[in-house]
C-alpha cells in the first residue's frame, strides 16, 4: 500500500509538472500556404481563361496558376502553376506574388529557396497582402531567408494582425509573452490572442486559457481557462485536450471527475501527445477514472517514452519501468505488444 501510495503521489507530481513544461510551450505559427483566389467567372471556361491569360491578363493568368495548384478542372501540376503565377506575379499580381513566394518556401515546382521566397513575399507585402505580411513575419522569426530579426517579425505579424489575419494575431500574441522583439506583456499578449480566439483561432484559444489557469496578463480564473480550453479541445486540439482532462483530474475550474479527466487524456493520447500518454499512465496505474490495469499503464508510459521529448523523457521511462517491474514476463510481453501494434497503427508525423 504505503509504495502505491508513493507511486501515486510522484504520478500527481509529475502530471502536474508536465502541465507547467506545455503551458511555456507555446510557439510562433510557421508559413501557411494561403493560396486561395476567388472561383472564375461562371462563363470563364478553361480555354477562355488560356486565351485571356495568353494575351496577358494577369487576373487570368493568376486563376490558371492556383488551378494548376489544386487540381481545379484541370491536373494538379506544379510547374505549370508556377509558370502562370509567375507570369502574373512579374507583371505585379499580388496574390500570384504571394503565391509564388509560397512555392518557392515549400520547394513545389521549383527548387525550394527561401531567399527567393522572401523577395517574392516582400513584393505582395509592401501592397498591403495579408498573407505576405504574416509570411514575411514567419521567414523574419525564424531566420529563413534573411537574418532572424525579431523586431522586423513584429513589424510584419503586427501589420497582418491589424488586418485580422488570427494567425497573425496568435503569433503577435506569442511574441509578447516571450518578449521577443517586443517588451514582454502579458496585457498585450492576452489583447491578441483573445482578437485571434474570437475568429475561432484553435491555438489562440488554448493560449488563452493558459493564461487565465495561471493568471498571466488576466486575473487567475479556472472556469474560463476550462471554458476557452473546450473550445479549442473541440476543434481537436491535443495540447487543450490534455490540458482539459487535467482540469478534471484536479478539479480545477469544473467537478473533479477522473471518468471525464480519462476520455480527454485519450483524445490527446491518441494525437501523440506525450504528456496525456504519461497521464493515462498514471489513471491506469492507480486505478482512476478506469479500472487499475498494470499491463494497460505500461503501455501507455512505453508510449510517452517513445514521444516524450528529451525534457520529459526521463520521467516517463522511470514511471514505465515502476511498473514493468510488477509485471510478470507474459504481462510485460503483452504490454510491450499493445505498446507497438498502437505506434504502428499511430506513426509520429
Amino acid at each position: 500500500m504505503a509504495v502505491l501510495i508513493l507511486r501515486r503521489l510522484a504520478g500527481a507530481a509529475v502530471v502536474a509538472l508536465l502541465v507547467g513544461a506545455s503551458a511555456c510551450a507555446e510557439t510562433p505559427e510557421s508559413e501557411t500556404p494561403d493560396a486561395q483566389t476567388p472561383e472564375p467567372a461562371q462563363d470563364d471556361s478553361i480555354e477562355a481563361l488560356r486565351t485571356r491569360a495568353n494575351a496577358g491578363d494577369a487576373d487570368a493568368q493568376f486563376s490558371l496558376g492556383v488551378m494548376y495548384d489544386v487540381g481545379r478542372g484541370v491536373p494538379e501540376d506544379d510547374t505549370e502553376a508556377v509558370a502562370w503565377y509567375r507570369q502574373a506575379a512579374e507583371q505585379g499580381h499580388v496574390g500570384a506574388q504571394h503565391n509564388l513566394g509560397v512555392t518557392y518556401a515549400f520547394g513545389q515546382g521549383v527548387p525550394q529557396d527561401d531567399t527567393e521566397a522572401v523577395a517574392w513575399y516582400r513584393q505582395a507585402a509592401e501592397q498591403g497582402h495579408v498573407g505576405a505580411q504574416f509570411n514575411l513575419g514567419v521567414t523574419y522569426a525564424f531566420g529563413r531567408g534573411v537574418p532572424e530579426d525579431d523586431t522586423e517579425a513584429v513589424a510584419w505579424y503586427c501589420q497582418a494582425a491589424k488586418q485580422g489575419h488570427a494567425a497573425a494575431q496568435y503569433n503577435l500574441a506569442v511574441m509578447y509573452a516571450n518578449g521577443r522583439g517586443v517588451p514582454e506583456d502579458d496585457t498585450e499578449a492576452v489583447a491578441w490572442y483573445f482578437k485571434a480566439a474570437e475568429q475561432g483561432y484553435a491555438r489562440a484559444q488554448f493560449s488563452l486559457g493558459v493564461m487565465y489557469a495561471f493568471g498571466q496578463g488576466v486575473p487567475e480564473d479556472d472556469t474560463e481557462a476550462v471554458a476557452w480550453y473546450l473550445k479549442a479541445a473541440e476543434q481537436g486540439y491535443a495540447d487543450a485536450q490534455y490540458f482539459l482532462g487535467v482540469t478534471y483530474a484536479f478539479g480545477q475550474g469544473v467537478p473533479e471527475d477522473d471518468t471525464e479527466a480519462v476520455a480527454w487524456y485519450l483524445k490527446a493520447a491518441e494525437q501523440g501527445n506525450a504528456a496525456a500518454q504519461f497521464s493515462l499512465g498514471f489513471m491506469y496505474d492507480v486505478g482512476r477514472g478506469v479500472p487499475q490495469d498494470a499491463v494497460e499503464a505500461y503501455k501507455w508510459f512505453n508510449l510517452a517514452t517513445a514521444y516524450a521529448d528529451t525534457s520529459t523523457r526521463e520521467t516517463s521511462v522511470k514511471q514505465r519501468d515502476i511498473v514493468a517491474e510488477s509485471l510478470t514476463p507474459e504481462q510485460l510481453a503483452e504490454g510491450q505488444k499493445l505498446s507497438r501494434e498502437w505506434f504502428e497503427a499511430h506513426p509520429p508525423e
